[in-house]
């Protein structure tokens, strides 16, 4: 088997592993990141203030806080702009009223 073969395989193992709870948790690390750019996202996806605050679930007043540097997300809320950032419309969609 060829070596991309072989990691490829190897990380299969290790998602079914992480998957049905056998895996070491010592070898999945988490990367938050310290700092995040609140008003790059936003500007990325196109929305005003108003519209991610309303589409994410924060409020207007902390979204403007945060892009004006009076305050920083904290590490949970850094998590869900980085998955805001990477998937919006994964997020959107999973807090949609059915």
């Amino acid at each position: 088997m060829s070596k991309v073969g072989e990691s490829i395989l190897r990380g299969l193992e290790q998602a079914i592993a992480f998957a049905d709870g056998t895996g070491d948790p010592a070898d999945y690390v988490v990367h938050i990141p310290p700092e995040i750019d609140v008003r790059a996202i936003r500007g990325r996806l196109g929305m005003t203030q108003q519209q991610f605050a309303v589409s994410f679930g924060f409020s207007v007043n902390t979204v403007r806080h945060w892009e004006q540097g009076r305050r920083v997300p904290e590490g949970p809320t850094r998590a869900y702009l980085l998955v805001i950032d990477r998937e919006p419309e994964t997020v959107q969609k999973a807090l949609r009223i059915a």
